[in-house]
């Protein structure tokens, strides 16, 4: 989790101590002023009291101050014009008003903030300029007194140079104070998404009427279709609201576009579908994949996200390549610490968090081992964007994998004195500002002292691990399993090393006072996959294995033994009294289900003393996985119905009218707390992809933040929210917070049927795209097309692809995806093709429309070199980083790909990436990964790697290709 170092309203990042001593000064000290703090907010004294950056010129011309801001810079604060000296007094409220232009549509940042580091801000803005002059007027009250603010206006960012003109500033204190009034939408509160034809379909009424009210269901042409009365419910505790319920569960009729009436409301529209959840399945677990540390993010397979490897040692970034223990933390060493995924919307990386998402990652994959509604073609290989499709392994593993590797990396190594243990975290030096792409985080990273959580987390996951992986990687699965006993062992010896819950400076503390349900986690765990005497003794013995663990808050990072209870049950093993462990996450089922049915925006959620925590949507979710969890257990449709009532929650039917899933529903989540995912903050950049959780309401008033302490105080539970990304205690976004998302949203696409079987799907998909030709060889060629669609619920399985011929046609092969490559075809020949998509129930659909193309001619015996090696280094003081393209210039594909070149200057490799280096004196090989083992005629894989070169660094003369000499 990510706090910044912002104070106030809408606080945002702040200028570099780079960026600070670059400033320079136009003119004098500003001078006081009783109620007007700017000075020469007109500047009809030139420049007075005003100072900009250098990359910044600014003048006084017509009355105005314009600066000529230098293109090209990283950040917005590269390019500033401010003024300091501004006296703020706790507890004032202030309005700043001023009139700009800009010489192109740009936004900016305004800033009542320090002036020194942190840069704490009472106020941040992001005004949006254009050409004509606009008055902005905003207020904030000041939480703290200080004789020297700053009010900055942050211009940097824009890759051309442009001019920003300026008038009219003023800042003013005796403002009313700023009154936050949340868009509550409709007060007829529905599940936004959607419901299943014959589950449970309920909405919230919020009215003052003491008596029932008549609601009707109308379709999208407008005509009434079902109607009843709403069911008075008095005050709800958790919003403070007065309200109905509306039950319309038995309108089984599909469509979209219904919407709910009472009176003069009309709630937002819904659809009735059985594949209502069938792309939130795989949007929930697609978020993991921008997340990535370590790796550059392929714009194709996530378009808008595609963005440098973050934290591979390319300047200005430090890197996690060879990652220091923190100053006087006990260690002295150095690990590698690449891979793995970013926490939160910060760059940090923890164990204890890491561990938690990772397992229920897997826990999506591993439900379709035992449960009879599960899908498991629909989470198979070629079923999310990540690089390693292809490789005969779910994609959904392959995601896990990438966090598991890192977990394993933070092991504390062989020969050190708590060997076996691991590191809790490791982040940045201090907390940085936003908007910051992870390759330019220039802070330095140290590794945390390792604690038994984290080395207990690494157990618990690594032992799942070693389970689901050993029928697709025995190696990785035994590598996983060794971490995992490592770790079982050296947390028996340090069985109290806890996290220290100051250590909170760039980055979250994560303490834990109490680790015995991590105990109980990794011992369920390690049984499950050994079957070992050992770890059920230590199961038996722990004294949480007879205690109720389902308590009204939930499961959490800091409190894991659920995990462990419910795999107990869930996935087979020996254990002595598995059947009574069954009977007990029923029962807690049993507690959420009768929580869900007692309230009137259907919630299973009652934490105690009525205070949603920090993160409360995962806590809701949570206990819909243990609800889940006995539907799995008993196939009673009491728990599956009260998971897809759960879902509502989530999806709308809540105070706020708020869908906290990004892209879902009318009035979504959609400014997550992010260092990178910051449109709020900058245009040029995305929103969190569709299908991420937002943290939610948080009435832990003294966790909050300054944006929800100027906003939010004396909300009611449901209010305490606000979608704003320098809202890090309401509006996170978290690895932990999706995970149970994915296996709730897993869960519900997989019941479209009375609890049962899914229902039988008739429908056939839509036509494919038409299929665009591209990379045409004399023997392939690649076809990519648009998607089909599959309203019939069973989703689709995959796409054929076949040559249109005189007689007939003929199959050339199939895809999962949308892409396609042809080989073996005859040089100089035309080829006409379409593709027909297919869904899980065997449907077929219509063919797309043809297309054609010619083959280009053979090959004329020139002998050239049927492979391209292109070769480029970032070089600094005594190392590189390496780029290597290896293109497939011939008219086969190259199979197990390897490449061989030699250093010519004593360089040596450090560490690699997208390919298994290795290095024996000067010779270099590299080889593919299971999932870039074979390059397509016409396409390439990309590779690289850090290296050390103190005598130069003259690129390798020569490269081969299994054997043969590249151009």
């Amino acid at each position: 989790m990510s706090p910044s170092s912002s104070r106030s309203r809408f606080a945002a990042g702040a200028v570099t101590a780079a960026s600070a001593l670059a400033l320079s000064m136009l003119a004098g000290a500003p001078g006081a002023h009783a109620a007007e703090l700017v000075t020469n907010g007109g500047f009809d004294d030139g420049t007075t009291g005003w100072w900009n950056t250098e990359t910044a010129p600014a003048e006084v011309a017509d009355g105005r101050l314009c600066a000529e801001v230098e293109g090209g810079t990283a950040n917005a604060w590269d390019a500033i014009v401010g003024q300091d000296g501004l006296a703020l007094t706790s507890g004032e409220s202030y309005e700043l008003t001023f009139t700009a232009s800009a010489s192109q549509d740009t936004s900016i940042r305004a800033l009542v903030q320090e002036p020194t580091e942190p840069y704490t801000a009472f106020l941040s803005e992001n005004p949006a300029l254009t050409s004509a002059d606009q008055t902005f007027s905003y207020t904030f009250t000041a939480d703290a007194s200080l004789e020297d603010a700053q009010l900055v206006f942050q211009l940097g960012g824009e890759a051309d140079a442009w001019t920003l003109c300026l008038d009219d500033v003023s800042l003013q204190d005796g403002a009313e104070p700023p009154v936050y009034e949340p868009d509550t939408g409709p007060p007829i509160k529905v599940n936004q998404v959607g419901y299943l034809p014959d589950g449970p379909k309920n909405a919230t009424l919020v009215t003052d009427a003491g008596s029932a009210q008549p609601w009707a269901l109308r379709d999208a042409d407008g005509e009434e279709v079902a109607q009843g009365q709403t069911a008075p419910q008095g005050t709800d505790q958790s919003s403070g609201l007065d309200v109905h319920t509306i039950d319309f569960s038995d309108y089984t009729a599909e469509g979209t576009g219904y919407t709910l009436a009472v009176g003069e409301h009309t709630s937002h529209p819904f659809a009735i579908s059985g594949s209502a959840y069938k792309d939130l399945r795989t949007d929930s677990l697609s978020l993991y994949y921008p997340q990535r540390s370590g790796i550059e993010i392929d714009d194709s397979l996530m378009p808008g996200y595609g963005r440098a490897a973050g934290h591979v040692g390319e300047d200005p970034n430090q890197g996690d390549l060879s990652v220091p223990c923190a100053p006087d933390s006990g260690c002295d060493y150095e690990l590698d610490v690449s891979g793995g995924w970013y926490d939160a919307g910060d760059h940090g990386k923890y164990v204890v968090n890491g561990g938690i998402s990772a397992a229920q990652v897997m826990s999506v994959w591993e439900r379709t081992t035992y449960a009879d509604t599960a899908s498991p073609d629909l989470l198979g290989d070629g079923t999310l964007p990540v690089p390693e499709q292809g490789n005969d392994v779910p994609d959904v593993l392959d995601e896990a994998r990438w966090e598991m590797d890192f977990l394993m990396k933070m092991q504390v190594p062989e020969g050190e004195e708590l060997a076996g243990m691991a590191h809790h975290k490791m982040h940045d030096e201090e907390w940085t500002g936003l908007p910051l792409m992870p390759a330019d985080d220039p802070q330095p990273r140290y590794l945390q002292p390792p604690s038994t959580a984290a080395t207990l987390n690494l157990a618990a996951a690594g032992a799942q691990c070693a389970r689901v992986f050993e029928p697709y990687d025995a190696d990785f699965a035994d590598r996983c399993l060794a971490a995992a006993e490592k770790a079982w062992q050296a947390a028996q010896d340090n069985p109290d090393m806890l996290a220290d819950p100051d250590n909170g400076v760039g980055g979250g503390a994560y303490s834990d006072d109490d680790v015995s349900d991590e105990f109980y986690w990794a011992a369920a765990e390690l049984f499950i996959t050994t079957g070992e005497q050992s770890y059920e003794g230590a199961v038996l013995d722990s004294e949480l294995h007879t205690e109720d663990v389902f308590t009204a808050g939930g499961l959490s990072w800091g409190s894991v033994a659920p995990l462990g209870r419910m795999n107990l049950a869930l996935v087979p093993n020996e254990l002595d009294d598995r059947d009574r462990v069954a009977d007990t996450v029923v029962a807690g089922a049993d507690q959420y289900l009768d929580t869900l049915n007692d309230h009137a925006f259907g919630l299973p959620y009652a934490p105690p003393d009525n205070v949603f925590v920090w993160g409360s949507n995962s806590q809701v979710l949570n206990n819909m996985v243990v609800m889940a969890a006995a539907f799995d257990l008993t196939g009673d449709a009491a728990y599956r119905d009260g998971v897809l009532e759960g879902m509502d929650y989530i999806l709308g039917r809540n105070a706020l009218g708020q869908s906290y899933v990004t892209g879902y529903g009318e009035q979504f989540s959609k400014n997550q707390h992010s260092r990178w995912y910051a449109n709020q903050l900058d245009s040029d950049l995305p929103n969190p992809p569709d299908g991420t959780l937002a943290g939610g309401p948080n009435s832990q008033a003294d966790t909050w933040d300054p944006v929800a302490q100027d906003n939010l105080e004396g909300c009611a539970p449901q209010f305490c929210y606000i979608d704003d990304i320098e809202s890090w205690a309401t509006n996170e976004l978290t690895i932990n917070w999706n995970a149970p998302l994915a296996i709730v949203s897993s869960f519900v696409a997989d019941q479209t049927g009375g609890g049962g079987e899914p229902g039988e799907d008739e429908t056939a998909p839509t036509a494919p795209g038409k299929p665009s030709v591209s990379k045409v060889t004399s023997s392939g060629a690649t076809l990519d097309w648009d998607a089909s669609t599959d309203e019939g619920g069973s989703g689709v399985a995959g796409y054929d692809v076949y040559r249109v011929t005189g007689e007939g046609t003929e199959k050339l092969g199939s895809a999962d995806g949308t892409s396609f490559p042809l080989t073996g075809l005859e040089p100089e020949t035309e080829y006409t093709v379409h593709v027909v998509a297919r869904d899980n129930a065997g449907n077929v659909s219509e063919p797309s429309a043809n297309a054609s193309f010619t083959t280009e001619p053979g090959d004329t015996g020139g002998g050239g070199a049927t492979c391209e090696v292109d070769y480029s280094t970032d070089d600094w003081n005594g190392g590189f980083t390496a780029s290597v393209t290896v293109a497939n210039t011939g008219d086969t594909p190259i199979r197990d790909w390897e490449l061989a070149f030699e250093f010519g200057a004593g360089q040596e490799i450090s560490h690699g990436w997208n390919a298994e280096w290795s290095q024996n004196g000067s010779a270099v090989t590299a080889s593919g990964l299971s999932w870039n083992s074979d390059i397509a005629p016409g396409s390439s894989v990309s590779a690289g790697f850090n290296g050390t070169a103190q005598d130069g660094n003259p690129a390798p003369e020569e490269f081969t290709v299994n054997g043969e000499v590249c151009d």
